[in-house]
């Protein structure tokens, strides 16, 4: 009951903070409107109509799928990604009109927001264009007592896929097919392959039959598999011929292979124990497979080599990404290094909530060995 309580409190929450930004607009662009009342009230309707739509499709989208829900989902998703837009170009609206009648200038607010709100809807859509553009990400990682196998091979790396009512099957084929383009020698998989909402998991997953490499295709599960029973998720993967490691280690031609789950890295101690149980070898390399780059020292005091993870996105797109490399910091994208280890976080493929990015691109990486 105090669950279901708080579900709703926080539910309650989150729409009227969006009926507020909405009224915000609202009464921002009728600030100075000369545009008529029936202007001006088909402008109210509108705004209250969209400021209920992603709350309205993400409770419909976490039970139903067809075909009208996903296009349903997928606008308003969008249009959620352009409001946090129109709320900066609110924002700046007012700081001008604030600046120039403290200089004493006669501005005209109404072209103010004209302008501003103009740039933000043109960012929003190169945003959605940017986020369906998915670039090849070729880094080279050097690491100590690499075996002489593994020098000059590549592995695949490609997390936060996010099917569901924004990306399905077809999306994944075109992600296989752009990975077995590079014939890597090994596939990595870190989490997030799933949205959470509903939808036939094997038959979105049945593309991953597809995906081959000479050493293996490994998965670990994210937070989004793990919001409740991932049984549904982990089963589809493995129909897929695809190997899910659930805090194990495995050999690939003297490489160790380590993969963790997010429910289990998300604590130090637990994460501690888990890797201290799998046995990592200090003396060989070694690559972590976990979904968040929550806790690297505990991977790095572990001895483990590199660790690869996707979930932060990057933030896909401000104010969110500021909020990203707040809380991620060094680790939030890229190749980094703590202690003798190496993280590398992927931005992920996919998108979630708004399928939009700025200032993040849609990846899949490429590493080679050294």
């Amino acid at each position: 009951m105090k669950i279901r309580s708080g579900i709703v409190g926080f539910i309650a929450v989150i729409q009227a903070v969006l009926f507020l930004t909405h009224l915000l607009l609202y009464e921002t662009w009728t600030f100075s409107y000369t545009g008529g009342a029936a202007g001006a009230l088909w402008l109210k309707v509108t705004l209250g109509v969209l400021s209920v739509s992603f709350l309205a499709a993400s409770l419909l989208a976490f039970r139903y799928t067809s075909p009208v829900l996903r296009v349903f989902y997928r606008g308003a998703a969008i249009w959620l990604g352009l409001l946090s837009f129109l709320f900066l170009a609110t924002a700046s609206s007012w700081i001008v009109f604030g600046i120039t009648s403290l200089a004493g200038l006669n501005s005209n607010f109404h072209l103010i927001v004209k302008a501003f709100f103009a740039a933000a809807i043109l960012t929003g859509l190169y945003g959605v264009f940017n986020a369906s553009w998915t670039r090849i990400t070729r880094i080279t990682v050097r690491l100590a007592n690499l075996p002489e196998a593994w020098r000059g091979r590549k592995a695949a790396l490609i997390s936060d896929v996010h099917l569901g009512h924004v990306r399905n099957g077809s999306f994944l084929r075109r992600m296989v097919a752009k990975i077995l383009k590079e014939e890597p020698d090994a596939i990595f998989i870190a989490g997030d392959l799933y949205d959470g909402t509903a939808i036939d998991a094997r038959q979105a997953a049945a593309p991953l039959s597809k995906l081959t490499a000479p050493h293996g295709v490994y998965f670990v599960a994210g937070n989004h598999e793990q919001f409740g029973d991932d049984t549904k998720y982990l089963s589809a993967v493995e129909a897929a011929g695809v190997r899910v490691l659930s805090n194990e280690k495995v050999e690939a031609d003297g490489l160790q292979i380590i993969g963790v789950p997010y429910r289990h890295a998300t604590h130090d101690a637990h994460f501690a124990s888990i890797l201290e149980g799998v046995g990592v070898d200090r003396e060989r390399a070694s690559i972590l497979l976990t979904h968040a780059p929550d806790h690297p020292e505990v991977a790095e005091a572990a001895g483990v080599s590199l660790q690869l993870s996707g979930h932060t996105h990057v933030g896909q797109f401000i104010p969110w990404s500021w909020m990203a490399r707040r809380i991620y910091r060094q680790f939030v994208y890229g190749l980094s290094r703590i202690g003798k280890m190496q993280v590398f976080t992927s931005s992920g493929a996919g998108t979630w909530g708004p399928p939009l990015r700025l200032g993040s691109n849609p990846e899949i990486v490429l590493l080679q060995f050294e």
